[in-house]
């Protein structure tokens, strides 16, 4: 959430402040909400093999720390090509979302890891909406209290975020454990207890005179997956090259990456604008009113995003099969298109309607995010990491996408949503046919 919450200090506070100071052109504004998607795309993608191999509290902690430093370093920009190169860096706060998934679904059974795992995303996604009330309020305060002018004012506001993730950073590294075994080395421990658990069992058995089993029956059981492969196959071991690629091109992969392409890389582009949006359509809220009801978008993540992955654990536990938790992410992707759509088409000029839209449209694209990452530990779940990069990197190449259609419509910012809006509904239907787990995977089920 802290991460979130600076990763996206910069949009409340462009939509007039620093674009002003900065003499900041649209299209300058629109490439700096690019590059900040670009950086943790590329760090996204990085972080997932590095939870693999050096466990994600180590993963999680470095990309704090390291956008801290950016962050500090915010009121050091005079140009609107330092705040572009700045953002790229500051990009590495939301790749921390890849190692708090991976390191979420080590500590909760596949029975309840969606709720876990939507819990803490919707904390984090809601970041993005708190810091449209924390970094106005903290502009404001400074102006107003502090007196001092605007110039300075905004520069100052981010020394507050930098002390809060450092904090938290810290707390990570030295008040916590890498997996329920203890150490990131140890997390085979517990299927070595199942194993020997296992022998002791066994031995303790008397032997019982039985009549031959027929050979047909033998050879099944010799290909049925026993209780110690399964346990085996979610054990997360450092995948070589190949399994990586073949985790990366498998339909499986795909049927994920590309819905959440759409959901969380719709919500990503539409944050960034939604402050400036409304004020294009209400110029009366001004930059502190257009910010809190922008912040509103983000902070139906608290309760939405879980709530897609508790649908999702209650489907899986009353059906037995991941195809009904695959179902849901359809579903909830589709009605999230149709309400970009409206909302696209119809360019609200009553509050209450672009309000209420928009509230649709996160309840649904919250509840769809959720519903992805309660898929996502069934799917490849040795290589969990790499997996969790790929599909939360596909986000921010979406949102990069989504933002580069912004960037060449200018202030058409209806027309941009409902376009996408029609891509999500395309991108959801299509992959609806992908079966969730490939047929010869052993353990995830």
């Amino acid at each position: 959430m802290v991460a979130f919450l600076s990763w996206y200090a910069f949009p409340p506070l462009l939509t007039l402040a620093i674009k002003k100071d900065l003499h900041m052109s649209q299209n300058q504004y629109a490439n700096s909400n690019i590059m900040s998607l670009t950086g943790t795309l590329v760090i996204r993608l990085i972080s997932g093999p590095l939870c693999d191999k050096f466990g994600p509290r180590y993963v999680f902690v470095g990309c704090l720390l390291a956008g801290a430093i950016p962050t500090a370093l915010a009121g050091t920009v005079t140009m609107p090509t330092g705040l572009i190169v700045l953002r790229f860096f500051i990009g590495v706060l939301g790749a921390s979302f890849v190692p708090c998934q991976v390191w979420c679904t080590g500590f909760f059974d596949k029975n309840v890891v969606g709720t876990a795992n939507a819990l803490a995303g919707g904390w984090g996604n809601s970041g993005g909406g708190i810091t449209y009330f924390v970094m106005p309020a903290i502009f404001d305060s400074l102006m107003k209290r502090q007196h001092l002018t605007a110039h300075v004012a905004w520069r100052m506001s981010f020394i507050v975020p930098f002390i809060i993730i450092t904090a938290l950073a810290m707390g990570i590294l030295f008040t916590t454990e890498d997996c329920p075994s203890g150490k990131w080395a140890d997390r085979h421990q517990p299927l070595d207890n199942i194993v020997l658990d296992a022998a002791v069992d066994f031995s303790s058995q008397e032997k019982i005179p039985t009549e031959k089993p027929e050979t047909k029956d033998t050879e099944a059981a010799e290909h049925e997956p026993t209780a110690i492969d399964k346990a085996e196959g979610e054990v997360i071991v450092a995948p070589t090259l190949k399994e990586g690629l073949q985790v990366f091109f498998s339909l499986q992969t795909l049927a994920l990456a590309a819905p959440y392409a759409c959901s969380f890389g719709g919500e990503l582009a539409i944050n960034s604008i939604i402050g400036t949006y409304y004020l294009k359509n209400f110029p009366k809220l001004g930059q502190t009113g257009s910010g809190r009801w922008a912040a509103m978008f983000g902070l139906l993540n608290v309760v939405f995003r879980p709530l897609g992955g508790v649908i999702g654990d209650l489907l899986y536990k009353y059906t037995g099969t991941v195809w009904s938790k695959k179902l849901l992410i359809t579903f909830l992707g589709i009605s999230m298109g149709c309400f970009e759509l409206a909302i696209g088409l119809m360019n609200p000029n009553r509050k209450s309607l672009m309000f209420g839209l928009i509230a649709g449209l996160a309840i649904f694209m919250d509840a769809s995010n959720g519903a992805n990452f309660a898929v996502v530990p069934h799917v490849h779940p040795f290589a969990n990491g790499i997996l969790s990069g790929i599909v939360g990197a596909s986000g921010n190449l979406g949102g990069i996408v989504f933002a580069i259609i912004f960037r060449y419509n200018g202030t058409h910012y209806a027309k941009t949503i409902w376009i996408i809006g029609a891509i999500s509904i395309g991108v959801n239907v299509a992959c609806s046919w992908i079966r969730p787990i490939p047929k010869k995977q052993i353990g995830g089920q």
